[in-house]
């Protein structure tokens, strides 16, 4: 673990070379969302040999790079394309540009996903905001020694989703005129979508949609102390009577159609930590 910290101050002095800013939100920009990236005013733009220990992204749509700028005005930092464990990465690796990002000095972190329904009141384009998940990656970024550091033994995963963020990217997608839904997330490793069974499995243990991602991401964000809110679009949904083939291309196709949503909603809670960061000083 005190590997771990070197590495992270070997990257951030990496970043710091180029870019001096204090960062107060972190963003992860998910799978058909690289369009948010062309949002933000970029002031430093990494390609991930660019920063030690970074881990490169091979996932279909992810640019994998980390982008420093601002969005709304406020200083922020971008993950423009995330790892996932089934490229071959260790989640300890997947999660280690949050861990970045915390050591830049975030607060708030901001994920994306896509995501396939099993709820049947979703339609493709419909934007969840989580507010719980449920973790079949049979694994654990916090597996092996902690390092109090970087966060306690044992974190508290009761509420993960900070419920004030979700109310206002919920509200700002209303406004937008967008469909928008609170609901669980099933995360699970891929890189294959699911069966028949494995949708109805995910719908009887509660889950409204179903993904490979995000929630390493959100334990190591509570491990980091952040508050945390994840907006997951939906491609597709699983229906029984459907012959439907679910391809990578027609997710990010269906997914880049709501990008306007999504950034609606990073926007709006971008601009409220800003004013409660600015109220608190």
């Amino acid at each position: 673990m005190q590997q771990l910290v070197a590495q992270l101050e070997e990257s951030v002095a990496a970043v710091r070379a180029r870019w001096s800013d204090r960062p107060v939100v972190g963003l992860v920009l998910g799978s058909g969302m690289g369009g948010l990236a062309e949002t933000l005013d970029v002031e430093a733009d990494f390609a991930a040999e660019q920063i030690p220990h970074y881990p490169r992204s091979t996932a279909l749509g992810h640019r994998g790079r980390f982008l420093c700028g601002r969005l709304a005005g406020a200083p922020v930092v971008m993950m423009d394309g995330r790892q996932h464990g089934y490229e071959g990465h260790d989640l300890a690796k997947v999660v280690y540009p949050v861990r970045l990002m915390s050591r830049l000095g975030i607060t708030t972190l901001v994920l994306s996903n896509a995501s396939g329904g099993v709820n049947p009141k979703l339609n493709g384009g419909d934007v969840v905001v989580l507010d719980d998940h449920i973790n079949l990656l049979w694994d654990n970024p916090l597996f092996g020694p902690n390092d109090e550091q970087l966060g306690p033994r044992f974190p508290d995963m009761c509420t993960p989703y900070d419920a004030e963020l979700a109310d206002i990217a919920e509200s700002a997608i209303v406004k937008r005129g967008g469909s928008t839904h609170r609901g669980v997330y099933l995360a699970q490793q891929g890189p294959c979508y699911e069966t028949r069974a494995e949708y109805r499995m995910a719908r009887q243990m509660g889950a409204d949609v179903v993904g490979m991602s995000t929630v390493p991401e959100v334990i190591v964000g509570v491990h980091e102390g952040l508050r945390v809110v994840a907006l997951s679009v939906v491609s597709n949904v699983f229906s029984e009577n459907s012959d439907e083939t679910t391809t990578g291309e027609a997710v990010i196709a269906t997914v880049s159609e709501s990008v306007p949503l999504v950034h609606a909603a990073v926007t709006a809670v971008v601009e409220h930590v800003v004013t409660a960061v600015t109220a608190a000083q």
